[in-house]
């Protein structure tokens, strides 16, 4: 073969198949030059790759823009472009795997092969032979072939942010995604002003954490130290949300950095955090995670578990209320609660119908743990709120503050996913992860984050990637778990020091400049130190818990004509809308409730109810599984056209409404749904919020948000709430399950007034509980109520009550038996009771028509707070009282015995014995069989109606 000599070059006299055959060569050559004759071997030595055709081929690399000149195509040039835009999408899809996102250096290698060009059997001379608009549609001005494509798609991808977007099946928001990440100018690069405020910040959160260490040596604080840039990231998303119309931003997080935050973010003054850390010497006093602090006397909580309010300001007119929630140890349990905040802000409640929801009202941020965002079952229920109905918001931003250890467990025994954020994956959130020592990276991942948010309404994640300078509090020692760990992080300078070197060497600021921030800081610190010494000034929230706190009663009747004329609005709808039949007619039998001989129903008691409050102008809000309709079929709120699905709720054409009422089904989860509700309710405390769990012991999975919020808000952080919990409850011999709504666990956690729990025997009882609750929002005696709601009992005649009641009645503590006690000198035996049991009794009572004057009965309707003085005004009559039996239809080592037994005991005439008649101790809440189930309760029953036999006087032989 000749070689052409001079200028002209070899391959302008191949075409077509001569030349495919050329590129075979070629790449034979590339893989064994042996493998090709000497002339091909010296030919390519000499000049090197052949272009992707003939004459054709030098117009397609050199015109720029992708578009192939007339002429013959190779269809190798296409194969290669082809196969040139594979390699794009997998460095835009595995790009993270070799991104520079370990600031320590401890992660494992990864395979990174199938980002290389030489996996797609593609070289640097294939790839600058095509333009970069044909394989990179972001292309700009500055990158004209596909080598140069590449290696700036690299640049981006494997750099200190590495982003996941491959999972968000949205096309438009999937392409926005990658044009912003591909962009030069958008998040556009922080300015020089911008950047030294920026270290300004870092030093600030860093010398507190430093101050806080030195002056309050041993005290736990649950350092932010390796995730510092968490403080600046939160102010630019509180900037930019702020700007966006966000009047509200709910935050919520765990306890690291938490300190920090409230600092920095919230700004809670320096000498308040000093003075919790001052006045904590008391260890006697102290739980087992922190100081006394505003612990003071069991009321309060540690200072790493508080939340705080602030209000962020522009000139004189208010921009954003900042709120950061309260929050136990229990680390993700917040997550629903800020949601529940959020959605109540959004909420206009103030006309009928459903609420109108304005998403640009309120934002939200959620900081999350590395272990726990996989670990805990309450992430993966709060991330399912985002698209459904009654919970979506509009979009939160996640932040994992991530220090690759949990207390002192790795990354590979916490979870089995390869990053922390991979559950959120599965919800098709977009995620970026991002190195905590670039600062400058963390900052354009969070405003890539909020741009996103605000433009399409859904959540964005962060999984911010730092370390832990400290152990999982600052009297543990890492080193005995993660020793290599620990000898790389004594040696690795702070994200402050790292920062201010890269923007000394780029001339953007002095050592004067630094010696001044450090110094200013420092001065900062120690005169709020000295402030609070001088002050010695220490507030705290505490309780006299020795005081009853009277409840504020409000009447709760409602005229009779008024609730006439509700029921018979109720009962309309429009005329082509299609009420299924079996149901209209159920419904049209309420028309006449109301009237003289007719008798009011559960169902529609709680329906009158609602629409009064309604009338009141007082929102609500209820959710549950089967809220709409009611796990019994009861409510019926929400009716169904029967020929085209269309749905009509009565309550949002009420002409006597004057605010909203929403309704929803829930998703099929407790814990982040009572979450959610209480939040909800605490936010917006003018609203009566009302959860139903399908049946009561589901409340079982909602544990924690009863534990650590719901009984224990008030004392803990002064969290006022009226949330209404509806837990169908009773022993239906059904089995275990669905029987018990563990009643004695609430009772267990009645304290200080905190809370009211009840089990009630009427309709008009609930009428008047439910506008009772209503009326207590907004007040100080706002308390949360726990409800065991019935089931038979709720189309028990028995139940249902005259329309007398409702506009004359009350809610009352205790009722009596009708018919007992009418002579009291003959009364040897009261029975006290509460729900289904007491029911039964009456309908034993009635069968047997035989003399019960040596008996009472009192129903207690409300068991906490327990009513001492209504019981002992009704056993003050009675001057024969022998015992009090407290009948249960629950095992005895459940329901209310254990409560009952020593208020009881308290309350009794002198000569008076107490005992129980129910079920013995068990297990399992009830038999799995019918027939068991019934020859125990008629054991309970008849055992509780039989008169103790007189003692026979013993003659002798």
């Amino acid at each position: 073969m000749t070689i052409e000599k001079g200028n002209m070059k070899p391959w302008e006299s191949y075409y077509g198949p001569n030349m495919g055959y050329v590129q075979e060569q070629y790449e034979l050559f590339t893989q064994d030059p042996g493998a090709v004759t000497p002339a091909y071997r010296e030919l390519f030595e000499q000049w090197g790759a052949p272009p992707m055709s003939g004459k054709g081929a030098e117009t397609l690399s050199n015109s720029g823009n992708g578009q192939v000149a007339s002429g013959n195509v190779d269809i190798q040039l296409l194969q290669k472009a082809v196969t040139a835009g594979k390699l794009v999408w997998n460095i835009r899809t595995y790009g993270h795997l070799a991104a520079d996102i370990d600031p320590l250096g401890i992660s494992e290698a990864t395979d990174t092969s199938l980002l290389e060009p030489k996996h797609f059997q593609l070289n640097e001379e294939d790839l600058k032979a095509l333009p970069a608009s044909l394989i990179w549609e972001g292309a700009d001005g500055q990158t004209t072939t596909g080598w140069d494509a590449i290696q700036r798609l690299r640049q981006i991808y494997t750099g200190p942010i590495a982003y996941e977007f491959s999972h968000v099946h949205e096309v438009q928001e999937r392409e926005w995604l990658n044009r912003r990440a591909e962009s030069r100018t958008s998040p556009a690069p922080l300015t020089q002003q911008e950047r030294t405020a920026l270290l300004e910040r870092l030093v600030e959160a860093e010398q507190f954490e430093d101050f806080l260490h030195k002056t309050f040596v041993g005290q736990k604080r649950f350092s932010i130290e390796g995730n510092d840039v968490l403080v600046p990231m939160l102010d630019e998303a509180v900037r930019l949300m702020a700007e966006a119309g966000s009047s509200h931003i709910l935050m919520g997080m765990a306890h690291r950095g938490r300190l920090n935050v409230l600092a920095h973010v919230l700004g809670k003054p320096y000498s308040k955090i000093f003075s919790e850390f001052h006045h904590a010497p008391n260890k006697d006093l102290v739980p087992s995670e922190g100081s006394t602090g505003i612990n003071y006397g069991w009321t309060g909580d540690v200072k790493y578990h508080m939340g705080a309010n602030r209000f962020v300001k522009d000139g004189e007119t208010v921009q954003a209320r900042l709120t950061l929630a309260n929050n136990p140890s229990h680390l993700e349990y917040v997550n629903p609660v800020v949601q529940g905040f959020a959605r109540a802000a959004q909420d206009d409640r103030r006309e009928p119908g459903y609420p109108k929801q304005d998403v640009t009202k309120a934002a939200t941020i959620l900081m999350h743990g590395d272990a726990a965002f996989p670990g805990e079952g309450i992430v993966a229920e709060t991330l399912n709120f985002k698209a459904l109905p009654g919970y979506q918001n509009g979009g939160t931003i996640h932040i994992i503050v991530n220090n690759r250890l949990g207390f002192t467990t790795d990354s590979s025994d916490s979870r089995s996913t390869y990053y922390a954020s991979d559950l959120a994956k599965g919800y098709e959130i977009p995620i970026v992860h991002v190195n905590a020592d670039n600062p400058d990276a963390c900052i354009a991942a969070i405003r890539m984050a909020a741009e996103y948010r605000n433009r399409f309404k859904k959540d964005f994640l962060i999984d911010l990637i730092g370390y832990r300078r400290y152990g999982h509090n600052e009297t543990d020692d890492p080193e005995t778990t993660q020793p290599l760990v620990y000898d790389k992080v004594k040696n690795h300078p702070t994200v402050s020091h790292l920062y201010q070197d890269m923007l000394k060497k780029e001339s953007v600021i002095d050592d004067a400049f630094i010696a001044s921030v450090r110094d200013g800081v420092a001065d900062r610190l120690k005169e709020a130190y000295d402030q609070m010494k001088k002050n010695e000034v220490h507030e705290y929230y505490q309780r006299n818990i020795s005081e009853s706190e009277a409840v504020t009663i409000t009447p709760t009747a409602v005229p009779l004509e008024q609730l006439r004329s509700i029921n018979a609005d109720l009962l309309k709808w429009p005329e082509t809308f299609n009420v299924y039949p079996k149901l209209q007619r159920i419904l049209q039998r309420r028309s006449t409730a109301l009237n003289e001989g007719e008798k009011v129903d559960w169902s529609l008691a709680e329906t009158l109810a609602f629409a009064t409050i309604l009338a009141d102008g007082k929102p609500i809000r209820i959710s549950g599984q089967d809220a709409e309709r009611a796990t019994f079929a009861h409510r019926n709120l929400v009716l169904h056209d029967a020929t085209n699905g269309d749905k009509f709720c009565p309550l949002h054409h009420l002409p006597q409404a004057k605010a909203s009422f929403a309704i929803y089904n829930s998703p099929l989860s407790e814990e982040s749904v009572v979450g959610f509700e209480y939040g909800y309710n605490v936010y917006s405390p003018d609203t009566l919020v009302i959860w139903e769990a399908q049946f009561g012991d589901f409340a079982n999975c909602a544990q924690v948000i009863f534990d650590q919020f719901i009984s224990a808000g008030r004392a803990k952080w002064s969290q006022k709430s009226s949330l209404v919990m509806l837990l169908p409850h009773a022993n239906e011999g059904q089995g275990p399950e669905h029987t018990s709504a563990r009643l004695e666990r609430f009772l267990q956690l009645c304290a200080e007034d905190n809370m009211t729990v009840v089990n009630l025997s009427s309709a008009s009882q609930y009428f008047h509980l439910l506008r009772r609750q209503a009326s207590l929002t907004e007040t100080e005696d706002a308390r949360p109520l726990v409800m065991m709601s019935p089931k038979s009992l709720i189309r028990n005649p028995r139940v249902a009550s005259p329309a007398v009641e409702f506009s004359e009645g009350k809610f009352e503590l205790v009722l009596e038996q009708p018919g007992l006690g009418t002579k009291p000198d003959r009364v040897e035996r009261i029975i006290l009771c509460s729900g289904k049991v007491a029911i039964d009794l009456e309908d034993a009572i009635e069968k047997e028509k035989g003399d019960y004057s040596w008996l009472h009965i009192i129903r207690v309707e409300q068991l906490y707070p327990f009513p001492a003085e209504e019981i002992k005004r009704v056993l003050a009559r009675f001057s024969q009282l022998k015992e009090l039996v407290w009948v249960q239809e629950e095992n005895k080592n459940m329901g209310a015995w254990t409560y009952m037994e020593p208020r009881l005991r308290e309350i009794a005439p002198e000569g008076t014995t107490v005992r129980y008649e129910g079920r013995p101790e068990h297990a399992s809440p009830s038999s799995g069989y019918q027939l068991v189930h019934s020859m125990e309760q008629q054991l309970i029953i008849t055992a509780a109606l039989k008169q103790t036999a007189k003692n026979n006087i013993p003659l002798g032989r």
